[in-house]
């Protein structure tokens, strides 16, 4: 099985002119300290895809509606070794991108959840931000769009790393930084971040508890937190264990209603703790793809009563919480 060769040193220059300069060892010895975590045996398909990419002198990146966009002159070969070299990392499920003349659709309308969010949250402007389970990356990009002086996304697995440096390949960002890392793995008590993002990841969690801590750990005094997870459409402080999978999704243990959700945050120490959307996720937001053609949300629902998961539980329902420290 191969191993990932982390570059600490890389990590190290990256961050040495931004506040988190005294957390680069730190950081680089969260990763190195994964072990196993950094082993996987289709790594080296991944890499090899990576180092297929074409390189081009006049490339560029930008949001285009809601697509991370990579500009730049393709020849008609480099754009066929292009799709080639993306089809080696698939599936992409976070996006969209629009690499050149490739269209990556991802099974996520992931700038959906961006719109829903961006208008209520404190300005990203020179802030240095932490995205928790950020998977390919894609709302790093969207931070930095919005004037993140430095996107921190934290994401154990090695396919979204791998996904990541293919974009990066052509946007060549400093800002926009990917860590292969789990939450509990940060170094602890960090106070560093502006605003931190956890965004589909509390549900995985047996005990919330926890997670918020570090997630409050993890911010400045003022800091942000943005938190969306998965709810249930009840108006009363309550909660719905979940027996065996949820829409076909494993590690799901607890699903609050926005009230109890809201009390959990508070609990863990949060203030100004205020719900600013609560969305049915749609079979346009999410769905199978070219780029990602397993089974979606389409198979996870009821075909008598789409209301319902195939395992009787209500349909997938998101909110997302602000609050702040």
């Amino acid at each position: 099985m191969s191993e990932l060769a982390f570059d600490a040193a890389a990590l190290r220059k990256q961050l040495a002119d931004t506040t988190l300069a005294a957390w680069s060892d730190g950081l680089a010895s969260a990763v190195l300290g994964q072990e196993h975590a950094l082993k996987h045996g289709h790594l080296p398909q991944w890499e090899s895809a990576v180092s297929l990419l074409p390189s081009i002198a006049d490339a560029s990146w930008s949001m285009q509606d809601g697509r991370m966009t990579i500009s730049g002159s393709f020849t008609d070969e480099q754009a066929e070794q292009l799709s080639t070299a993306l089809s080696g990392l698939m599936p992409w499920r976070k996006g969209p991108f629009q690499a050149g003349p490739v269209h990556l659709d991802t099974e996520w309308r992931s700038d959906w959840k961006w719109n829903r969010l961006c208008e209520h949250i404190q300005p990203m402007d020179n802030r240095v931000v932490l995205d928790v389970g950020c998977g390919s990356g894609y709302h790093l990009w969207c931070m930095r769009a919005a004037g993140a002086r430095l996107a921190l996304g934290i994401d154990p697995s090695l396919l979204y790393l791998k996904q990541f440096d293919a974009i990066q390949h052509y946007a060549n960002d400093p800002g926009a930084c990917l860590l292969p890392l789990p939450m509990e793995a940060l170094p602890s008590s960090m106070q560093a971040f502006d605003t931190v993002f956890s965004m589909g990841v509390l549900y995985h969690r047996r005990d919330p508890a926890p997670h918020l801590e570090e997630l409050r750990q993890a911010l400045k005094s003022g800091g942000e937190l943005v938190l969306e997870t998965l709810v249930i459409p009840d108006s009363t402080e309550t909660s719905l264990a979940i027996t065996g999978r949820y829409a076909n999704m494993r590690n799901i243990y607890e699903l609050p209603s926005v009230k109890r959700l809201e009390n959990w945050v508070r609990a863990a120490g949060f203030n100004d703790v205020r719900a600013v959307s609560v969305e049915q996720t749609s079979l346009e937001e999410q769905r199978s793809t070219a780029w990602m053609p397993s089974h979606s949300l389409d198979k996870a629902l009821d075909p008598e009563n789409p209301e319902c998961t195939i395992e009787g539980y209500p349909r997938p329902l998101r909110a997302v919480i602000l609050a702040t420290v």
